[in-house]
């Protein structure tokens, strides 16, 4: 298929071809608060690692609308949540994605519990097992589609000890993080196996020090 060919595609079939092409993706429940308290909570599957040192998330939304109320939040505050999403939730994550009117929360109205921790203006998702906290350190405004880069920094993790290795891998399986192919295909990670750090002249071999993830 050409790039013409793309371009003629019926416009639902192409957003459903473009947003599942690349496979599974990371899924999270967003959760800000404005300067007048109220908040916000949307469902996100462009969440990218990139750095550790400081430790920074990279965020794609959308183009910005007059009820985008999550943007507008982030923009006044500084701060927000990103939450992960459990198999028994997935139902009321998703319903979190309609265009409800601007100052509606959908904590309330999908029936999410606001948790918060002092000193941060956003909230947390109390039925989440992994949460984070982050302080918005970049904007990028795109220029090619309109959609806008948001640069977090790390200042929050909020979840059970368990749920982090010895090493510093976090346990999506135990945690029961879910994924999502395109806009609506939920799903649940299985681990095939955990592999040693790659070095040349040697040999893929697994990492063998958590038994758990050695199949």
């Amino acid at each position: 298929m050409m790039s013409d060919q793309i371009c003629e595609l019926d416009k639902q079939y192409r957003i459903n071809l473009i947003n599942s092409l690349v496979g599974y993706k990371s899924l999270h429940l967003l959760g800000t608060a404005g300067t007048d308290g109220i908040t916000n909570l949307c469902l996100v599957s462009s969440v990218f690692h990139l750095g550790s040192n400081p430790p920074l998330l990279g965020l794609v939304m959308r183009p910005e609308r007059e009820h985008n109320d999550t943007l507008r939040n982030i923009r006044e505050t500084g701060q927000y949540t990103l939450n992960n999403v459990l198999p028994e939730r997935y139902m009321q994550a998703h319903q979190t994605s309609a265009s409800y009117p601007s100052r509606v929360s959908e904590f309330d109205t999908c029936g999410f519990t606001k948790q918060y921790v002092s000193g941060f203006k956003a909230p947390f998702v109390g039925q989440s097992t992994i949460r984070v906290g982050l302080e918005q350190r970049e904007v990028i405004d795109m220029e090619i589609n309109g959609t806008t880069i948001i640069i977090g920094e790390i200042v929050r993790i909020i979840t059970d000890d368990e749920l982090i290795a010895d090493d510093g891998t976090v346990d999506h399986c135990e945690a029961q993080t879910m994924t999502v192919a395109g806009l609506d295909t939920y799903c649940l990670p299985q681990p095939v196996g955990r592999l040693a750090y790659a070095k040349p002249g040697i040999e893929p071999h697994l990492y063998t020090n958590i038994n758990k993830y050695v199949i």
